[in-house]
């Protein structure tokens, strides 16, 4: 007799969907999170809860946010975001190389499930904070993401636990899964607590794990020179154990193993992920300029939408001097940043001129710093009027890298820098799945009752990443192979204990 129909490994967005959709089928389901309580939620507890979605119109947004009074319909222009654009876009930022089938299944099925997700209790609202600017007398969202939950990706999962849990999904904390064989019909999975070893059985597994970016040695192996020193931005367990029990099992590694979601992160953040000290990530740095420590600009801040580029900017920060670089800003970009530039841990320092704030800045060659900025202030185009809600076009001449949007001269007292270095958010490689989240062997055949969603999934993200997938990816998947797993493993293994769902 199996422990369970299915076992959901992991305690993120991806496992409580997968769960959740899984119980939904009469499924007795048993998940087990490797982070005490206290800790639970993977790295979607540390995200600011967005979700990228197609939808027509407000009225698809109205849908998930009942609440959105005519005011703020008149007040904001919410546009649309297309599922040919959303395709387009986060196909073309993999290079043509994303999973085609599984990525159209998570741009088509992101409203769907976005209403299911609203079904289990989570919250919806319009990202007015991060994701708007007021132009012409309205709040105008930007870069295709205009939804986030209310309370972020910490409320996210703490509904989603409690509706688990309400619902008689089993949950077990500290308990790590460490090995997973194929018997007899089955999976066993080998556990690991404090109280010793042991093993538990079911008919069908998915695995929710996330990546490795907390695996030191691995982030040094697969991603290469300087990627053991950066800092953890999210869970300190997500360190592959899926991805491995995976491979071992007879899973193909798939994805970009060499490639990761990394940010501009607060220099004095602690080196793993503290649910009591987020907003630790700075990505608003299109408004204003990026140096390193010898006052060199090194790249080009306003080539997109910021979570279009962000994803990438660890990478560029972690290859400078020290691995630690400024943003700076004057008075007039200052203002438009979010709350991430303004919780008391961030490391900022102000002055009120540029000789100052040089003079301030640990470490700065303050002479090529101030060279540095009057070239940028020289070569600005002013005839192009400024405009953060689109790509205006506003970039320089004459300056190598260019800023090609938004570029405003830093001429207004007071200045601010904010001290950065790398974040590493997730890894982008994993293992192959299909759109019902089944694992791939190496000839693309499913192995038997495994599946897998998540982070841990590959061939979704190469080079780039746009802001807000990775939780409708999440989601997608694991409410898809929570759903299948639990139809395969209660037909493959009669007489299968079928109770109401709570």
């Amino acid at each position: 007799m199996n422990d369970c129909d299915v076992i959901v490994v992991g305690g993120g967005n991806a496992a409580l969907c997968a769960a959740l959709s899984a119980r939904e089928q009469g499924a007795r389901v048993l998940l087990l999170e490797r982070a005490p309580l206290e800790q639970r939620g993977g790295n979607s507890a540390f995200t600011g809860g967005a979700f990228r979605i197609a939808y027509d119109g407000v009225e698809d947004l109205q849908q998930l946010i009942p609440d959105l009074q005519d005011a703020e319909r008149e007040s904001a222009d919410f546009g649309e975001y297309p599922a040919t654009q959303f395709f387009e876009e986060a196909v073309t930022m993999s290079g043509y190389r994303a999973d085609a089938d599984v990525l159209e299944q998570v741009v088509d099925q992101s409203l769907p499930t976005m209403k299911w997700l609203r079904e289990q209790g989570v919250r919806f609202a319009p990202i007015y904070g991060r994701q708007s600017f007021r132009v012409g007398g309205k709040h105008r969202f930007w870069g295709g993401l205009t939804v986030e939950v209310s309370g972020g990706g910490y409320a996210l999962v703490e509904t989603l636990f409690a509706r688990a849990e309400a619902a008689g999904v089993e949950v077990r904390y500290a308990t790590r899964a460490t090995r997973l064989t194929r018997e007899h019909d089955a999976w066993v999975v080998g556990v690991r607590t404090r109280e010793g070893e042991g093993q538990l059985r079911a008919g069908a597994v998915v695995l929710a794990t996330g990546g490795f970016h907390a695996n030191l040695a691995w982030r040094a192996q697969y991603l290469g020179h300087n990627w053991d020193l950066a800092r953890v931005r999210g869970s300190r367990y997500n360190t592959g154990d899926g991805i491995d029990m995976a491979l071992r099992a007879g899973a193909v590694a798939h994805g970009n193993w060499s490639g990761c979601h990394a940010v501009f992160y607060d220099l004095n953040a602690p080196a793993f992920g503290d649910i009591s000290l987020l907003n630790q990530q700075k990505n608003y740095f299109t408004l204003g300029i990026v140096v390193n420590a010898q006052g060199r600009r090194f790249v080009d801040e306003g080539r997109d939408f910021r979570n279009y580029t962000y994803s990438g900017m660890g990478a560029h920060v972690l290859t400078q001097p020290g691995a630690v670089a400024w943003q700076v800003f004057d008075a007039r970009t200052h203002d438009l940043l979010p709350d991430e530039y303004r919780v008391k841990h961030a490391t900022r320092i102000t002055a009120d001129s540029l000789e100052a704030l040089a003079a301030k800045m640990d470490g700065m060659d303050a002479p090529a710093f101030l060279d540095t900025v009057r070239a940028f202030n020289a070569g600005v185009n002013d005839s192009v009027p400024f405009n953060p809600a689109e790509r205006d076009g506003r970039g320089t001449q004459g300056i190598d890298p260019p800023k090609s949007n938004w570029a405003l001269a830093l001429d207004t007292g007071p200045y601010f820098a904010y001290a950065v270095t790398c974040g590493i958010t997730f890894t982008y490689g994993g293992v192959k799945v299909n759109v019902n989240g089944q694992v791939l062997d190496e000839s693309g055949e499913p192995l038997p009752a495994l599946y897998a969603a998540g982070e841990m999934v590959g061939g979704l993200y190469y080079v780039k990443y746009a802001g807000g997938i990775g939780l409708t990816a999440g989601s997608v998947v694991g409410r898809a192979a929570g759903a299948h797993a639990a139809r395969r493993s209660m037909t493959h293994n009669e007489p299968a204990r079928r109770e109401d769902v709570a």
